[in-house]
């Protein structure tokens, strides 16, 4: 039973998966946004290359908790998910994961222009894997 992350930019959408156990997350792909139809495709095909159940989208709540224009944007593309894709679909706290991101790129030695193709994919594999987390 595998679970899809996912890291909701405006130009960028980072996708991650956990492995079969729901116990560890993995960045998979980060998908350039074009249009909401292709997001969705996009979106799509990993579902069905990882036969994925349960969908995590972080949540970018600001930072006393309040929700903003762009959490906002990140409902509407919940319920556009949920209409198209069909499968539950979860909200999650997301403040701070793209910076634990970068931290953890930053250690890892990896250039400026390698961070920036990954991070979005690694922000969605936190996001999943603080998920992942809680339920156990």
């Amino acid at each position: 039973m595998r679970t899809l992350g996912i890291d909701l930019g405006d130009k960028t959408i980072g996708l991650a998966i956990s492995d079969p156990s729901g116990i560890l997350s993995q960045p998979v792909k980060t998908v350039r946004r074009i249009d909401i139809k292709r997001d969705m495709d996009a979106i799509k095909h990993v579902i069905d290359e990882y036969n994925v159940v349960k969908i995590v989208i972080g949540l970018p709540r600001n930072m006393n908790g309040s929700i903003g224009p762009q959490c906002e944007k990140t409902l509407q593309f919940a319920d556009t998910l949920r209409g198209t894709i069909g499968l539950e679909v979860v909200l999650w706290d997301e403040r701070l994961t793209t910076v634990l991101a970068e931290r953890a790129l930053l250690e890892a030695d990896l250039s400026r222009k390698k961070r920036r193709k990954v991070i979005d994919s690694v922000a969605a594999s936190i996001i999943l894997q603080s998920y992942l987390e809680s339920r156990s």
